[in-house]
This record gives C-alpha cells, structure tokens and sequence, in this order.
C-alpha cells in the first residue's frame, strides 16, 4: 500500500485475508484497527514507526495466523492483546526496541510456531516466561513420539544481555532448551557484566542472588592531621550492588569516592579525604544495596596533630627565629579563599619535613578553626565561609604563635562583582604591608 499511510485505512474490503503496509508513517495501532476485516490472516506492518499497540488492536481477528511488526519503535507490547488471535502462529517482533518480557507474555500464545525477538533491549528476562508458554507446556507432558507436537522456532540472539544472577534461570533454560522449541541462534551472548562481555551462555555458569555484606579491613582509625587518608569498604553481593557514602560534612566538603569490581561477586569501594583536618573527625558509613536488601558498615575516623604526643596543647613560643611565613591570597570567591605560603630561613631547610598549622575564623571570634597541613603542601583553600563577614587566616609553622605579617584580614563579597575588585584591592594591600615589612627599623 501508499509509503503515505498515516492510519490503518477505514474502507478495507471485508473479505480480504493478508494486509501488507510496509515502510510508511503509521505510528500507532489504535483500538479496533481492523474491525472490519475478520476473515484477515496475514498482517505484515514492517517497518514503520509503530510506538503504540492498544490492548484491543487486534480485537475481532480470530482469523490472523501470521502478525510481523519487524523495524518498528516499540519499547513494549501489550501481551494479552493476543487473547483475541487464538489462531496466531507467526509473530516476528525482530529489531524493535522491546526491553522487558513479562512472565505472562506467551501464555495467550498456544499455538504459536514462530517467536522473533532478536535485535532488541532485552537484557533481563525470567525462564518462567517460557515455563508459562503452552508449547512448552505441552512439550512436557508429552508422552509418546516429540512427532506429536508441532516445533516451534524461537529467536532471541543479538540482545544486550546481563549475565548475573538475575539471568541465571534462563541460562539454564537455554543450555537445557530441545525438540520441539528450536533455537535460530544457540549461540547467545553476554554483554555484561564487563567481564563476561563477550562469551557464550553456554560458558558461564551463574550463582544466586545473594543480598549485600559490606565490610571494613578497620572500623577505628587514628590519622595524624594534613595526610590523604582513604577510607575503604567492601561488598559482596550479587547482582552488583550501587555503593554510596554518608557522613556529616557532605554537604561542606565532598570527597572523591571510586568504586570498581575486585572480583565476581566482590566491590571494592574507597573515600579519599585530602589534607584530613581534625574537623573531619567522625563516623563515615558506606552503604550497598541491590534488590534484595541493602546493609552498611561505619568507620569512625579520628584526626590529630602529628606532634601532639610530645607538645603540650596551644600555641608555643616562636622559638626558631628564622621561622617566618610568607602568606598572600591567591584567589578569592564570595564564599571562600584560596591562601599560597612560603617558608623562609629555617623552615624552607627541611621543606620535606616541615608542616603548617592555619587559623581561620571571624575577625573578631577568639577561638578560630585550627587546620594542619602536611609536608610539601604550600596551598590551601576554604570553600564554606559566609558572604559579607571578615575574616582573619594565619599560617604558622608547626604549632609556632603566627607573627606578625603572617595573618591577612579580609571581607567576603556578596556578590560576585564585588569580589572582581575586592580581590585586586587586596592583593595592592599585601603588596604594600609586603613593602613595609622590608623596610628596616
């Protein structure tokens, strides 16, 4: 028929038995769409761009024996659509975009010959769709001569198949599948997990699904201060499960967390905290989940200074006369600071060796955050600062008082212009207190 068909046409000749509309611009089968012609066995509507079947859209066609919807955009298929084709015994549903098949799918089915559903999204189907199928019933219980019962070919290669444990009763049914259901293709293969991407049914062998257990090598951990620390979890679960972390500062300070399989059944999953601070401190709990449940484990993290065995709390006296620190910021958006430091004289002997304390806080607060930072470190920023405020930073050596020239004082913006010149202006005054600095006395 016209490549113009935008419609199943209304004034089909009752009497008529095969319809072929072909490569047109039907998009749809509404309810009803062939009313008028019972007597219709054949009924090919390949490639079009069929989205949608209504439930009744094969309504009044006991008649049809062979329905073929190849090369058309449908993502799902109302199965008991086909209680109204008893007679039906070809359907071909080939590269369509079919992603589910639910249990019941062929039980309307009985006399079915021909099943096609090759080149399409499945991934994930139960063997209980074709335990539910009455020719395979019927192949059961089967008595005398497989004669008696007519073959019936099924088509379900070139579909993106997972292969884990959900699948695994398939795969047994495929391995097991004989006379009178012949396979087209026997050869199905896995396009996932990544490493089984690739083989054959009939080389995997699959295990049971089994609900997550996370574990941990350490629950309680004691890490000096400034050092990268990675946290890390285990979990074993099958399917794979999704991993995540909580703890309290993620909305503050978001961590890298990189999760990847160590084996079959086995993820690894690890949080990496940069320059830990002792605000950092406290429990962090990786949690696994698939659909059978979900579980977690927690990992208290507790963060000190490296020095605190041996240097009684506080500020000590700057006992190093050559210990100065060189600060100037960076960068600075309405929300935070990025500061750059150098260590003069005798703290830049052992630069390897050497480690930072800073202070942040309001300008007028007595108590200011103290933040360690380790060896080989010379930048810092902080992100978590409220617009509009003052603020002072200091950076000393190791737990040294900061001196003079060593703490800068300045003001959140409260709008991003704002910043533009607040940041030109405070690189000129740290220029300038730079300058005075090196005059001598």
């Amino acid at each position: 028929m016209s490549a113009l068909l935008r419609q199943i046409p209304a004034n089909i000749p009752q009497d008529i038995r095969k319809i072929r509309i072909e490569n047109s611009h039907l998009t749809e089968l509404p309810r009803g769409s062939f009313e008028n012609v019972s007597a219709l066995e054949y009924l090919w509507l390949n490639f079009n761009n069929i989205t949608v079947m209504h439930i009744k859209s094969l309504e009044y066609l006991p008649a049809l024996k062979e329905l073929r919807l190849q090369g058309n955009k449908l993502s799902s298929v109302p199965w008991t659509a086909f209680q109204d084709t008893p007679a039906l015994k070809i359907l071909d549903l080939k590269h369509n975009r079919l992603d589910v098949l639910p249990e019941h799918a062929l039980r309307y089915l009985p006399n079915l010959t021909y099943l096609d559903l090759s080149s399409n999204q499945l991934t994930i189907i139960s063997r209980d769709v074709f335990y539910n199928w009455p020719v395979y019933q019927r192949s059961q219980r089967t008595q005398g001569p497989l004669e008696a019962v007519s073959n019936a070919v099924l088509a379900l290669h070139d579909n993106p198949w997972i292969c884990d444990c959900r699948l695994r009763g398939f795969v047994q049914f495929i391995k097991s599948v004989g006379p009178p259901i012949i396979l087209m293709n026997s050869y199905l293969t896995c396009s996932g997990p990544k490493f089984r991407t690739g083989k054959f049914f009939h080389e995997v062998e699959l295990n049971s699904c089994t609900k997550p257990l996370t574990s941990a090598l350490d629950t309680n951990l004691t890490v000096p201060a400034g050092l990268n620390i990675t946290l890390t979890c285990f979990v074993q679960a099958s399917p794979s499960p999704a991993v995540w972390w909580t703890y309290t500062l993620k909305l503050l300070r978001a961590f890298n967390v990189t999760t990847e399989p160590i084996s079959e059944d086995t993820v690894r999953s690890e949080l990496l905290i940069p320059a830990a601070r002792p605000a950092d401190a406290g429990n962090y709990t990786c949690t696994a989940a698939n659909f059978l449940g979900n579980t977690s484990v927690a990992i208290s993290l507790r963060v000190v200074a490296p020095w605190a065995s041996t240097t009684p709390r506080g500020w000590a006296p700057a006992a190093e006369p050559g210990a100065h620190v060189e600060v100037r910021i960076a960068k600075q958006t309405v929300y935070g600071i990025t500061l750059e430091w150098f260590a003069a004289a005798a703290a830049a002997a052992e630069p390897g060796e050497t480690w930072y304390t800073l202070l942040v806080g309001r300008y007028d607060a007595a108590q200011k955050d103290t933040i360690y930072i380790g060896p080989g470190v010379n930048t810092y920023s902080v992100t978590d600062l409220l617009p509009a405020t003052k603020y002072e930073v200091c950076v000393a050596v190791r737990n040294q008082a900061p001196r003079k020239g060593q703490c800068v004082v300045f003001v959140t913006g409260s709008d991003v212009s704002q910043m533009e010149q607040r940041e030109k202006l405070i690189h000129i005054v740290v220029i300038v207190c730079a300058m005075v600095l090196a005059v001598p006395a």
